[in-house]
């Protein structure tokens, strides 16, 4: 008898530890841009302190590809990886749903724990509609100009800052493969519907978009920030986990770096806080290893 109760308060005690691992609060601070009546009508950053149970929050990695069309792109993405799987392994050791959306590439995974989760959530309806534009062979969230203003690039040839000029084709078959996916916790998807009930079977309140490229498929993918915000999510964006199609010999003329900045400052003012890894983390922001900027 004595046994059998140390038995049941073990596992009671495991119970109670995961649970409280699942549902722990995590605190940060989230940077919004403002506009500041002292400095005629001009925007300025701010920064407030926002808390969030760990268990109600979802991380949606975005088109983390094993290739790209545009090289400079391409070596990017592998420089970003492995951090980004060290910050997606902590978040999920948290108690977050890990959500892989590899735009295109979901084929892939066909059969898959991870893929079949996405696939068997129970249908829900959200409250607003889902967007119905297609756009490169998916629902696209298109520019809500009632809401925001244009890019503040010119993205008009598809960004990529390579010197030389390479032909845009479909180069990806599947996530980078540094970016591991636990098929007893995680989910892949690339759906706007399949992506909402596996928020709703979750209960998930919040969310945080990580991956490339902010100013086209973080910004529009059926997973992406437009969609998140319009059915009525918390979502910030990881700001150092991400990188824009930018090429500097187009408007504004300033480094691709400087250009990203640009991007998130927009999704700032218009769309969501931003955050950086440290909030998961506890480390320093990632940076990639060609921005000269202090």
């Amino acid at each position: 008898m004595q046994n059998t109760r140390l038995a049941l308060a073990t596992c009671f005690g495991f119970f109670v530890a995961a649970t409280m691992a699942y549902s722990a609060p995590i605190t940060f601070k989230a940077r919004s841009q403002a506009l500041s009546a002292t400095s005629g009508g001009k925007y300025q950053s701010v920064e407030s302190e926002v808390t969030w149970e760990a268990g109600k929050t979802a991380v949606i990695v975005v088109d983390m590809w094993d290739d790209h069309w545009c090289p400079n792109a391409a070596k990017r993405v592998v420089e970003m990886a492995k951090p980004m799987n060290a910050v997606i392994k902590q978040a999920r050791e948290k108690g977050m749903l890990i959500i892989h959306a590899p735009s295109s590439t979901v084929d892939f995974y066909k059969g898959t724990p991870a893929r079949k989760r996405a696939q068997n959530a129970p249908g829900a309806k959200p409250p607003k509609p889902l967007s119905k534009d297609v756009r490169w062979g998916t629902n696209w969230c298109w520019p809500d100009k009632f809401r925001e203003t244009e890019l503040p690039i010119d993205d008009t040839d598809m960004g990529c800052d390579c010197e030389e000029e390479y032909p845009i084709r479909e180069a990806w078959t599947r996530q980078i493969d540094l970016i591991e996916i636990d098929d007893e916790r995680d989910a892949i998807t690339d759906n706007g519907q399949e992506t909402y009930n596996l928020l709703a079977q979750h209960g998930i309140e919040n969310v945080i978009l990580m991956g490339v490229h902010l100013n086209m498929c973080v910004l529009g993918r059926p997973v992406g920030i437009r969609q998140m915000v319009n059915i009525g999510k918390n979502v910030v964006l990881m700001r150092d986990m991400t990188d824009t199609m930018y090429n500097p010999k187009k408007r504004p003329f300033v480094s691709h770096f400087e250009g990203t900045d640009l991007v998130v400052k927009h999704v700032e003012k218009f769309w969501c806080p931003s955050i950086t890894s440290t909030a998961i983390s506890g480390k320093a922001p990632f940076r990639f290893k060609n921005d000269p900027r202090k």
